[in-house]
């Protein structure tokens, strides 16, 4: 098979356009040895990213089609998805700026399930005014749970760690009540199966953060750790699960225990979020493993502060690009030898 079958169709959703994201996604490929590792396909509008390549002074050169079929290799493709173009209004909140996103998303993701492009990169969205009939929910996540097929699991990978989350934008009050033993194991299946066919770790090793301070100290501060943690945990053990814990969330990262593990699964959002993003800002990837398509994205948000000022890195949105190719190898490869154990690489 040629070079040019093999190239991965890489669609791109661009978020809220009054945030970086265009920018980011414009200084990714400026650099055109990205086209060596995909084929890059955006869901936007070329007026849009016209007035943002001026913007910011880029030699960024992209191509418009109507639909994600027709892609041309070693090209910029922009498949114009917006019906209504709306003018760019940098760092503001503004419902044509929902609006545009959710477009370009559902664009996207018509697109990923029809097979027309094989992973899908989402620039961020605003929470908030992305909100409608169409979309009442807290993120690209728990969207694209509807949509594709398998059980979501926001997971976020660096280089050197990777943390998933039990509960992910789920207010604080309410994490205790939401984890059961059910909702552990079913975290820890798609957790160990993203490990060993995305990132070709053959028996996964986990740990587990407890729910509460010094994991409960023994029921002195709550008792869900004793209750629902450490049975469930003990249960997955002795079934042939390398899953430990739960571990004090305050010294784990510190002491650098997290760097015997092949994954971390934290009680809550901020209680992953806050180490990753300490120890990986800029080259971590927010992954939504246990999901049918691949599907990344950067690990920051919108950026509304510096949204137009043309100082957004977009070092997380190349490493974003790189994961989803590197992901959907891995699960081809395993889907490979899962079919058929027999085969080997050639000598």
């Amino acid at each position: 098979m040629s070079e040019k079958e093999n190239k991965i169709k890489v669609g791109i959703s661009i978020g809220d356009l009054n945030g970086i994201g265009i920018e980011v996604i414009l200084k990714t490929f400026e650099d055109a040895r990205m086209m060596e590792f995909c084929t890059p396909v955006i869901f936007g509008a070329t007026k849009t990213f016209s007035f943002q390549k001026k913007v910011f002074k880029l030699g960024t050169n992209f191509v418009g089609i109507a639909k994600a079929s027709e892609a041309v290799d070693g090209k910029l493709n922009i498949v114009n998805a917006i019906k209504d173009v709306p003018n760019v209004e940098f760092g503001q909140e503004t419902k044509a700026g929902g609006t545009v996103a959710l477009q370009s998303l559902k664009s996207a993701v018509a697109s990923l399930k029809a097979d027309e492009i094989d992973v899908l990169v989402t620039a961020p969205i605003n929470k908030s005014n992305i909100q409608n009939e169409e979309f009442h929910f807290p993120g690209h996540t728990d969207y694209l749970a509807t949509e594709l097929e398998g059980d979501s699991l926001m997971f976020m990978i660096s280089d050197t760690l990777r943390i998933g989350l039990l509960t992910d934008h789920v207010a604080v009050k309410d994490v205790a009540a939401t984890i059961t033993a059910e909702l552990i194991e079913k975290k820890i299946a798609t957790v160990e199966k993203c490990l060993i066919q995305d990132f070709s770790i053959r028996k996964p090793k986990i740990a587990m953060l407890g729910i509460n301070p010094h994991s409960g100290d023994n029921g002195v501060i709550g008792n869900e750790d004793d209750v629902v943690m450490k049975p469930t945990i003990k249960k997955l053990f002795e079934s042939g699960k390398m899953v430990f814990g739960p571990y004090a969330a305050d010294s784990f990262f510190g002491s650098d225990s997290y760097e015997q593990f092949d994954a971390v699964i934290a009680a809550y959002h901020d209680q992953g979020l806050i180490p990753f993003k300490t120890l990986s800002f800029g080259k971590g990837v927010n992954y939504t493993a246990g999901l049918s398509k691949v599907r990344t994205s950067p690990d920051h948000g919108t950026a509304y502060g510096i949204a137009g000022k043309g100082e957004a890195d977009a070092s997380s949105f190349a490493e974003a690009v790189f994961a989803a190719i590197k992901i959907y190898r891995n699960r081809k490869d395993y889907k490979l030898l899962s079919a058929n154990p027999l085969v080997k690489a050639d000598n």
